[in-house]
Order: C-alpha cells, then sequence, then structure tokens
C-alpha cells in the first residue's frame, strides 16, 4: 500500500482518477479509506482525482495519541500536509460524519486552500455529543484505566489497528497509561463543546465565515439529524442542501448497508455538486 510521510507519520493513501481537478473524500467514525474507495472510484469516474487516505488511528494507519490539538484538527493538519505534498492545492474536500467533522476543521484551518465542500451525514446535537465521546474517548479511557495499555490493545478498534498494522501494538504498550487517559480526556472534552454548536466542531460564527461553495446531504438517525444538516445549510453563505434518505429513523445510527444501496445516488449528487462549484 503506497504510504507518505506526512508530519512525521506515514499515511496511507491512494489516488484513484489520472485527470481532472483535485478531491479529498474522508469517511465517517474512525475507519479506514477502505470504506469509502467504492463510492470515491464512482466520483472519479466523472472526471476527478479523488484522494483517500487513513488517518491517525485509522486503517492501517499509526497510532497517535495526544498533542494538543483537537483530533478532527490533526487529522486536518495531515490532509493539507498530504495534499501539498501531491500539489493538489487548492482542493474540494469531503466526508462523511467525522468526516464531514474533518472536511470543516480544513475549510476553517485553511481557508486558501480550499475550492468547495461535500458534506454528507452531518453530526449534531446533544445525543449526537455524548454518544460519540462514549464511542470514541470514555471506552477506551476505561479499559486504560482498569487493564492498562494491554486492556486497550484488546478493545475492538484497536485490535482492528493492530491487525492492519501489527507495529501499533508495540507503539501503544510503549504509552503510559496516565499520559494515554490524560491525551484522551482532554480530547474528549474539546468535543464536549459541540454540545452548544450547531454542529460538532464549528461555531455558528465560524461557519458563517466559509465562503465557498457547499454541497450538503441530511443524515437520518439521532446521530446524523437531518435537522443538523439544514442548519448548517442556513449558516453556510454558498450552501445547497440534496436529499438522498427520508426522514428520521428513531435510532442510533442508520446501518451502513443501508447507505450503501444508495451510494450510486449519493455519487450522482456529489459529481453534480462538484460541476456547479465549477470545478
Amino acid at each position: 500500500m503506497p504510504t507518505a510521510r506526512i508530519n512525521g507519520v506515514d499515511i496511507p493513501c491512494e489516488v484513484l482518477g489520472g485527470s481532472g481537478p483535485w478531491v479529498a473524500l474522508t469517511p465517517g467514525g474512525r475507519r479506514g479509506m477502505a470504506e469509502i474507495r467504492s463510492l470515491a472510484a464512482r466520483v472519479a469516474a466523472g472526471g476527478f482525482r479523488v484522494l483517500i487516505h487513513d488517518r491517525r488511528n485509522c486503517g492501517a494507519a499509526p497510532v497517535s495519541v495526544g498533542g494538543g490539538n483537537t483530533e478532527h484538527e490533526v487529522w486536518a493538519d495531515d490532509l493539507h500536509a498530504l495534499l501539498q505534498d501531491l500539489d493538489a492545492l487548492p482542493a474540494i474536500i469531503g466526508g462523511s460524519s467525522s468526516g464531514c467533522r474533518m472536511s470543516i476543521d480544513f475549510a476553517l484551518r485553511y481557508p486558501q486552500s480550499v475550492r468547495g465542500l461535500l458534506l454528507w451525514r452531518v453530526t449534531g446535537g446533544a445525543f449526537a455529543v455524548q454518544r460519540l465521546t462514549e464511542k470514541y474517548y470514555g471506552e477506551f479511557i476505561r479499559a486504560a484505566r482498569d487493564g492498562g495499555m494491554a486492556a486497550v490493545c484488546q478493545t475492538e478498534h484497536f485490535r482492528e489497528l493492530i491487525a492492519a498494522r501489527p507495529a501499533n501494538r508495540d507503539a501503544l504498550m510503549a504509552m503510559d497509561p496516565a499520559q494515554f487517559i490524560g491525551a484522551m480526556q482532554e480530547w474528549e472534552q474539546q468535543f464536549r463543546v459541540g454540545d452548544g454548536e450547531p454542529v460538532i466542531g464549528a461555531s455558528a460564527e465560524q461557519l458563517r465565515s466559509i465562503t465557498v461553495p457547499a454541497c450538503i446531504v441530511p443524515g437520518n438517525d439521532r446521530t446524523h439529524p437531518r435537522a443538523a444538516a439544514e442548519k448548517l445549510a442556513r449558516l453556510l453563505p454558498k450552501a445547497e442542501l440534496q436529499s438522498l434518505m427520508g426522514a428520521d429513523l428513531d435510532i442510533d445510527v442508520d446501518p451502513a448497508a443501508n447507505w450503501n444501496v444508495k451510494e450510486a445516488e449519493l455519487a450522482a449528487i456529489l459529481t453534480g455538486g462538484l460541476r456547479r462549484m465549477g470545478a
């Protein structure tokens, strides 16, 4: 698998499409780029070069905990450096759920490097904050407290990271549990601020400052409620809202399988948005 040395870390990455405007797409959660490769291929077939990559703590990338910034800011900085390395800036940045949050962070941190945004399954609201702080941080804090770094290695997420990159086990076991817990608690506290924001990770004032075109596709569950996407579309000055799924389901998260069957339709919405952006 190709990798690029970015900010001191080897980041697995792949470019689909041989010509056309540059687009970077990122999946949700802490899932690796395999999750989005099929959708990226459909977008690339529309005449675009699409970058996908494994963020830190995702897929086959190295584990990396701490450093001061929020996790999404670290991801945004890495993506900017990766696109810079490819001479691909400015680019259109997009993603689902956590990839959506990272894309918004990217636009705020690097406004001159963004031509447009593709945002789907927007996260917002108290339920999303509560659920995701537990999923991303609380589980691992408890594991480290109860059983040290060996217990962290046994959690489902870090087992997957170790399977994809065996060196991750040595890196985890070399960490001091107290420092690991402190870094996770800091990320958790930063994430909880999203409870009072229109969408997790950005204030209304920050969102109004993003002046590039944006194509937004609402989610349809309690973690990605349609209302969050509608609020985002009202705040971004040049946003369009495109519907794909039906009304919100009264479930925590709509299973990925339900979105996968709509992949061709989502790709058509995203490529249409790209063309309307002038890409």
